[in-house]
């Protein structure tokens, strides 16, 4: 028995003054996740096209304001600090990961050294289990609140519970819970016990910190358990109280990347109902991969083998065809993205249209009823209202005015080998094909630019700038030649 060494970090941060609230939420997330053969830590794995640990940070906001939810780290922990560090959350370093009750004593240990005062309730959470919905954790809490337990365990009921602790009830109809026993120490007749301890829990705290230095290490693997506190519990007349999980789905987590992907599907699988339930048609979303941040709005169609990605939001009445991979991108209202785009980091305005083939790169800011085409590329550049840009274009670092057409084989020539630079098109202008424009330059409104042109030059408005070698023909030369050479040998 005893407490866990203090608590530590390279980079010395106190616990922050808390605000007042009924709860604050551990999370568990120093684990190593051995079985999943991957040197990322666990919590980093991604489902849904979130890290496990960003969907269990987004439940747990539920219940408590980001400065009291505490990610308990442990393996790799300045990598798993700098994925999530964003939220606001704040961290605890496990330096030695000797289970999941070792990991309440260094919460508690940095709790008493920061001065802090201790939360009246603690929810207590696994940073593996990313479909915990918040609906569960406001009903638990609630729960709990109302039975005024010390400890209340969210519990589920697999088909097969092999392989997990089961909660044991002192009656089959009643809250009240007797013990938690693993798997290996259940006996003959436990053993058909169906109720699962799903490793989600609330705690009275000072309840739990009391009893935390009790924990002994006398088991197979040598560690603290937390599922013990619910056993001194009992045996102090401590109320400690159970509520079963609509779903069992919600409360699992993942040890091997098999099981990771069968999560990822529920949560895409859950996504596209979502989304159809608010009026978005998706064909076969079956072979759409669709994360669970994407927003989408009402009457918008997806085809089959479409991709989005990220903090994607489309609007209404949009059409998305086949293999477009769209990522971290917004579009507006009746857009048209033709077979086989990629977006990433676009804004695409209402009424445009875009591919086949089209590739968006970041700061790419497509005008209202605008056209990028077949096989055309933007980079950090602003296509203006009605412009196009329809075939076999290159735009880096341009904004182009409302109404200007592009030729087809276009380039801006936008990096000179150390720096980037800009080229500016006004409105109403036309580039003719395969016209090279060579930045910075700036082509005026109502300006036009010869096919073939290499443009080196700035370009006033209304003005038309030719760039072209002077041509040359030779008028029977081809005839000549073809005259001088010998006739070809017969086969």
């Amino acid at each position: 028995m005893g407490a866990a060494a203090p608590f530590c970090w390279m980079r010395r941060e106190k616990i922050s003054t808390m605000e007042s609230s009924s709860f604050a939420v551990a999370i568990m997330a120093a684990g190593k996740g051995t079985r999943l053969k991957s040197k990322r830590p666990k919590v980093l794995h991604e489902v849904g096209g979130r890290a496990l640990l960003l969907h269990v940070i987004s439940a747990a906001e539920t219940v408590a304001p980001a400065k009291e939810i505490f990610c308990i780290i442990g393996h790799e922990a300045d990598r798993v600090r700098a994925a999530v560090e964003a939220t606001g959350v704040q961290f605890v370093l496990q330096a030695d990961q000797r289970g999941t009750g070792h990991a309440l004593q260094v919460l508690k240990a940095e709790f008493e050294l920061s001065g802090v005062p201790i939360p009246k309730h603690l929810l207590v959470l696994s940073g593996d289990v990313p479909l915990i919905r918040p609906e569960t954790l406001a009903e638990l809490t609630r729960f709990h609140l109302a039975e005024q337990a010390a400890m209340t365990i969210l519990t589920a009921v697999p088909p097969d519970p092999t392989g997990y602790g089961r909660v044991l009830r002192i009656a089959p109809q009643s809250s009240e819970v007797s013990a938690i026993v693993e798997q290996k120490s259940l006996s003959t007749d436990q053993l058909n016990t169906p109720e699962i301890n799903s490793g989600i829990y609330c705690f009275e705290t000072a309840a739990l910190f009391n009893r935390l230095d009790q924990l002994s290490t006398n088991n197979a693997h040598g560690e603290y358990y937390l599922t013990d506190v619910a056993g001194l519990l009992v045996a102090d007349g401590q109320r400690v109280v159970a509520i079963q999980a609509e779903s069992v789905d919600e409360v699992l987590g993942a040890n091997t990347i098999a099981e990771m992907m069968h999560l990822d599907a529920f949560m895409r699988a859950s996504t596209s109902r979502r989304l159809m339930s608010q009026g978005v048609t998706i064909f076969r979303p079956e072979t759409c991969i669709i994360d669970s941040q994407v927003e989408v709005g009402a009457d918008t169609v997806i085809e089959p083998f479409t991709q989005l990605l990220g903090s994607t939001r489309i609007g209404s009445d949009c059409r998305i065809r086949s293999y477009s991979v769209i990522q971290n991108s917004t579009l507006a209202d009746d857009v048209t993205i033709r077979n086989g785009c990629i977006l990433d980091g676009a804004e695409v305005s209402n009424a445009a249209v875009i591919g086949p083939y089209s590739h968006l790169r970041p700061e790419s800011r497509i005008g209202e009823g605008a056209h990028v085409g077949n096989f055309c590329e933007t980079k950090k550049t602003t296509l203006g209202r009605g412009a196009k840009a329809n075939h076999l274009t290159y735009l880096g670092d341009a904004s182009i005015g409302e109404g200007t057409n592009i030729g087809a084989g276009v380039i801006t020539c936008n990096y000179d080998g150390v720096h980037k630079h800009v080229t500016h098109i006004g409105d109403r202008s036309f580039i003719g094909s395969d016209s090279t424009l060579v930045a910075p330059l700036t082509i005026g409104s109502g300006a036009y630019v010869a096919a073939g042109s290499c443009i080196t030059q700035d370009v006033p408005d209304d003005a038309l700038a030719l760039g072209r070698a002077h041509q040359v023909t030779k008028e029977a030369w081809a005839a000549r030649r073809r005259g001088s050479q010998p006739p070809a040998k017969k086969a």
